[in-house]
């Protein structure tokens, strides 16, 4: 069985975030696995494991030819990697980064499964698996808590606001994952050595056989036209009980319209 993972590399969130006069993040420096896709990473290991043989490929958009986030998700165990970086890139919107993944994954020789995460943790658009699978003309399940591959058919827990529904469908196909799905492992020690000479294929707009203004600033139907801070949060009202204060919280929680 043959899995493909995107996986974005992201600053690092325990660094304050800094950004361009463009208001898009800064990604000079290192950059590393998304939290969020080291889930499917993980997932994706033990469906090949499962399987009885394949591999896992995965495929990243990031500036400066970075590689250190990719290098995390090898340790783990993927097999190889295909990266996109070209300066042409800048300022790609969803859609645009959706078109560059789509044209990557189709590098790859039939893969029987596509693997996102539900959202990146420095965009959380949540709409880029979505395209992803529409470019490529696959059939899409989303927020998969659960997964098994049996006789050519995904089977699905698709996690939902009062528990989950069953889904099935035919392979190829794309799923999207959600944090805790599984547990992701460690790299160890012999996956980080291993890791350095797996091969990343690193390609650009042009190898994927994209104009440069499909992606990038000339592509992109989305501006970010400001950032500001998020308000602080304001201090709860403190009720003491001197016998009436059952009265206040009814009157409170009228207010709110939930009585």
């Amino acid at each position: 069985m043959n899995v493909v993972v995107c996986v974005k590399q992201i600053p690092d969130p325990a660094d304050p975030g800094a950004l361009n006069p463009d208001h898009t993040l800064k990604r000079d420096g290192k950059l590393i696995l998304d939290e969020s896709d080291s889930y499917g990473v993980e997932m994706a290991l033990q469906l090949v494991d499962a399987a009885g043989g394949g591999e896992v490929t995965l495929v990243s958009m990031a500036p400066n030819a970075e590689t250190a986030g990719l290098r995390t998700a090898l340790a783990m165990g993927a097999a190889k990697a295909i990266l996109v970086s070209d300066e042409a890139l800048k300022g790609s919107d969803a859609l645009g980064t959706a078109k560059v993944l789509a044209k990557a994954i189709s590098r790859v020789d039939a893969p029987d499964l596509v693997m996102t995460a539900t959202e990146s943790s420095d965009g959380y658009t949540g709409t880029v698996p979505e395209q992803i699978a529409g470019l490529l003309d696959l059939p899409s399940v989303t927020f998969a808590k659960h997964i098994e591959v049996s006789d050519g058919t995904l089977k699905v827990q698709r996690q939902t606001e009062l528990g989950y529904d069953e889904v099935t469908c035919p392979l190829p196909a794309l799923v999207s994952v959600t944090a805790g799905v599984v547990e992701p492992r460690y790299p160890s020690f012999k996956g980080i050595m291993a890791a350095k000479s797996k091969p990343v294929d690193q390609v650009t707009v042009a190898d994927l056989g994209l104009d440069a203004g499909e992606v990038g600033w000339g592509g992109a139907a989305q501006e970010i036209v400001s950032v500001e801070p998020a308000p602080e949060r304001k201090a709860g009202e403190i009720i003491e009980d001197d016998g009436e204060a059952h009265h206040k919280i009814v009157e409170f929680l009228d207010g709110l319209k939930v009585l």
